[in-house]
Formats: C-alpha cells, sequence, structure tokens
C-alpha cells in the first residue's frame, strides 16, 4: 500500500541543504579536483582526499619523495581572498587532523612534513603556497 503524499515532516526539511551550501560544497569539491590535478603535474602524489576526523578534516594529503604534505585548498573570487581565508582556527585543527593521520599511517612518520595551502580562483593558475603554516601556531 503507498504512502498518501502529504507535507513534509519538519524535521524532513531540516536534513535538505540550502542552495548556497550545496553550491560552495560543490565549488569545494571541483576546487580540491583542480589542485589534486595541479600538484600531481607538479610530482606529487595524492595520499588522501578530504580526509575527517574528529578534530577537523584535511583536504588533501601529497607526497613528494620524503615529504608528505598536509594541503588545504580555498577556492575565492581571487587569489588574494583564498590566502586570507585560512584562519588560525583552521591551522589548528588541520594540525591535529594531520596528527590524527600519521597515527592511522605510521610508516610516513619519519618523513618531512608541511603544511601547504593551494588557491583557486576564477580564470587563475592554482597558486601553491609551500609551507603556508607551520605547527608551531
Amino acid at each position: 500500500m503507498a504512502k498518501a503524499d502529504g507535507p513534509t515532516p519538519p524535521d524532513a526539511t531540516a536534513k535538505i541543504a540550502a542552495p548556497e551550501r550545496v553550491a560552495a560544497f560543490r565549488t569545494g569539491l571541483s576546487a580540491e579536483s583542480r589542485a589534486a590535478a595541479y600538484l600531481m603535474a607538479k610530482g606529487y602524489r595524492i595520499l588522501a582526499k578530504r580526509f575527517r576526523t574528529p578534530y577537523g578534516e584535511i583536504d588533501l594529503v601529497a607526497r613528494k619523495r620524503n615529504l608528505v604534505a598536509f594541503i588545504e585548498v580555498k577556492a575565492r573570487a581571487s587569489l588574494d581572498d583564498a590566502a586570507y581565508a585560512v584562519t588560525a582556527r583552521q591551522q589548528a585543527r588541520i594540525i591535529d587532523a594531520a596528527q590524527a593521520w600519521l597515527m592511522a599511517h605510521p610508516e610516513h612518520a619519519e618523513f618531512e612534513l608541511r603544511f601547504d595551502a593551494v588557491l583557486i580562483a576564477p580564470r587563475r593558475l592554482p597558486r601553491h603556497l609551500l609551507a603556508a603554516f607551520d605547527a608551531s601556531v
């Protein structure tokens, strides 16, 4: 027996994301894909994408020789806007998440570690900021 269509219960509508959030999520995914492709062209191997922990998320984890880079990807209208979008609070979360990633991947614990950012803006090549911040924050 089919259920009759009726008004959507209030708790069900809470699970539907606002259009702005959906657009931001898609923009983020696109930016992360662009950043990953750019890094691979520079000789990096992507080890993880969107690595989630209770402490925060790392957009990309990439390796090049004996270096592991934890990379924050920021997409904004301009590269300058993107650069200013990596806040001290986000840096602390990424550092905590990086420690969790290293606990899960102890084979990389002896590698050189670095925190980078890749900035994405429309009609511009990505900008890779090496050592955008460090773990002493």
